[in-house]
């Protein structure tokens, strides 16, 4: 998952989304009542983000052979939002970035970096938001966090004055994790002063 990392990456960038991701976004998706998951993997972030209010209307993943890149359900589909957590391999995320943003306002998970990197500086005079999430634990049966930050980033294509950065929310991530259902048993977010 991360560039600090000596583990081989998992197939198709497939890291499912924990709670503690999904939840900083919460407070951001007011006047989103439909959105589309094109990277859904198993459909963990659609829980979460159906948990805060929105409905999914239309979701694939590669690994059921829906191609983010060519499906044209996601392009008919008439969405207030496009939210996902994409592969992070460059390629795939600029094309899916391009394609997505065509379509809706796209918030997508990514590493911190995203906002600082060449590559992408394209693309930064189009988001709109950065949410930062800070460090994610992508496996429960792990103990540690991930060695890179992330963040929530919106892009919208008619928008051109670049982000603005909110400020880091305050969550329990450890309360979080003992949970068995999250999205039912801690449903408050604390503001950071």
């Amino acid at each position: 998952m991360s560039k600090h990392s000596s583990f081989a990456r998992n197939k198709h960038d497939c890291y499912l989304s924990p709670y503690e991701a999904a939840l900083p976004l919460r407070p951001f998706l007011q006047g989103v009542g439909t959105f589309s998951e094109p990277c859904c993997a198993n459909g963990r972030l659609i829980r979460w983000i159906e948990s805060f209010g929105p409905t999914c209307v239309h979701s694939g993943d590669i690994q059921l052979g829906i191609d983010a890149l060519i499906d044209p359900w996601l392009l008919l589909n008439r969405v207030d939002a496009i939210i996902t957590n994409p592969p992070y391999t460059w390629k795939l995320l600029e094309a899916m970035l391009r394609r997505f943003i065509s379509i809706a306002p796209t918030w997508l998970l990514l590493e911190s970096d995203f906002a600082f990197n060449l590559e992408s500086a394209h693309f930064m005079s189009m988001c709109s938001d950065i949410v930062p999430i800070g460090r994610v634990r992508w496996f429960s049966s792990s103990e540690h966090d991930s060695k890179d930050n992330f963040a929530w980033y919106r892009f919208h294509q008619q928008h051109r004055r670049g982000p603005v950065m909110h400020v880091m929310q305050t969550i329990d991530k450890r309360r979080i994790r003992k949970l068995s259902r999250p999205e039912i048993e801690y449903p408050e977010i604390e503001r950071a002063a």
